[in-house]
């Protein structure tokens, strides 16, 4: 393998770690708050693919960007105020079996009124620019996934560990019932959760299928699987552990894929979700939890 493919097999793998690692904060976000494992946030990030599809047809892609982060932003919300909000002091098993009949809902619905065909996804100009460096020819999406990514993680840090707001979910996230005692507004701090892990995911939505230019119902399940896989190997609740994850597993499947073992691109991350498990349930950057009785 020479030296420019070898760069191009990283800046490829980088850049879809990079957009796993938007859609695994989501994860890692909710379940830190809810001990929730929202399964239909990839079914929310298969939605923005749509979203975009219809969006970019009656008006200018700028405009369409901005259309799909906020129609993301409400289904999320709306999503976690129809089908996870009444259920807070039920059973954790009830919500989670909510979780699993929304992301079906979601895609039976789409299925329904976007048809099981594979829908193009439309080519953002600015995303698509083509850069030549040298021998390496790629185009800005590559570039920009792993920066905007790293981008938005900064400031989502600088959210959660320099501001009120942010204070109060990490609150939250390390007592529940404790934070509510003490004043905590807990369902505004649940929506901002939904709309920030949302918003992750429309702009991961927007980067990854820039890439692969075609949309149906179930585009979500396989890399929300992975996206979860990568929350779970970084720490499920850490922001930092879900980024390392995703780059990981990117990076890792791409690779797999350029070496021929394309076959075995998708067992690899099973693989790796079964050997977290088993050697490190609290992944990489987790912290151990103690129940209370």
């Amino acid at each position: 393998m020479s030296l420019t493919t070898l760069l191009q097999h990283s800046l490829t793998g980088i850049s879809l770690g990079g957009a796993y690692a938007l859609i695994a904060i989501g994860y890692s976000m909710v379940y830190g708050i809810l001990l929730l494992i929202n399964f239909a946030h990839a079914d929310i990030f298969m939605m923005a693919g749509y979203f975009m599809i219809f969006s970019i047809a009656v008006m200018p892609w700028p405009v369409a960007i901005v259309v799909v982060l906020l129609a993301t932003i409400l289904l999320g919300v709306g999503i976690e105020k129809a089908a996870y909000k009444p259920l807070r002091s039920a059973p954790r098993m009830s919500i989670m079996i909510s979780a699993i009949g929304v992301s079906y809902l979601l895609q039976n619905l789409a299925t329904y009124l976007f048809s099981a065909l594979p829908q193009a996804y439309p080519a953002i100009p600015l995303l698509k620019r083509p850069i030549t460096i040298g021998n390496l020819h790629t185009t800005l999406v590559t570039f920009l996934t792993p920066v905007l990514t790293l981008a938005l993680v900064m400031l989502l840090m600088f959210l959660l560990k320099k501001t009120k707001i942010g204070m109060a979910m990490r609150a939250v996230s390390k007592d529940y019932d404790t934070s509510k005692l003490m004043g905590i507004k807990i369902d505004r701090i649940i929506t901002l959760t939904f709309v920030i892990g949302s918003f992750l995911a429309a702009v991961g939505s927007i980067l990854y299928f820039t890439d692969r230019m075609s949309v149906t119902p179930f585009s979500g399940t396989l890399p929300g699987l992975k996206c979860f896989v990568a929350a779970v190997l970084g720490g499920i609740g850490s922001v930092p552990g879900a980024v390392i994850g995703g780059f990981l597993i990117g990076i890792v499947e791409t690779f797999l894929v350029a070496f021929g073992y394309s076959t075995y691109s998708d067992a690899f991350t099973f693989l790796l979700l079964i050997l977290i498990l088993l050697f490190r349930p609290t992944g990489l950057m987790g912290e151990s939890l103690t129940e209370k009785v």
